[in-house]
């Protein structure tokens, strides 16, 4: 069992973005299951994301970045920023950072 945990930054800012809404998704096949929604803190990072750890398989973290760059009074390409993982269930902890901008964004898994 795993945990997953995210930050994300605004890097056209050069600051943490703070309220995006944010859920973890498991893909089952065609099933998708609603794990857990929260928002991010004024520092940019998600901590109930996996109020508890996760098993191996798919899951699919998404972000509402359009909703952010709208209350931040900016337009943007994107509508939603989706990490679509397969999880190693042996593994403690996943880490993935997300980096935006309205026309960009990016991810890697951090520590």
């Amino acid at each position: 069992m795993t945990r997953i945990t995210t930050h994300i930054l605004d890097t056209s800012l050069g600051q943490p973005a703070a309220n995006v809404r944010v859920w973890l998704e498991s893909l089952e096949g065609r099933n998708i299951t609603l794990i857990s929604e929260t928002q991010t803190d004024a520092d940019g990072r998600a901590a109930k994301l996996t109020p508890e750890p996760v098993a191996s398989g798919h899951y699919r973290l998404c972000a509402d970045i359009g909703a952010y760059f709208t209350a931040t009074g900016r337009e943007t390409l994107y509508h939603s920023a989706i990490i679509d993982v397969v999880i190693d269930g042996e593994q403690d902890h996943y880490h993935l950072p997300l980096l935006i901008s309205p026309y960009s964004y990016s991810t890697y898994r951090g520590s």
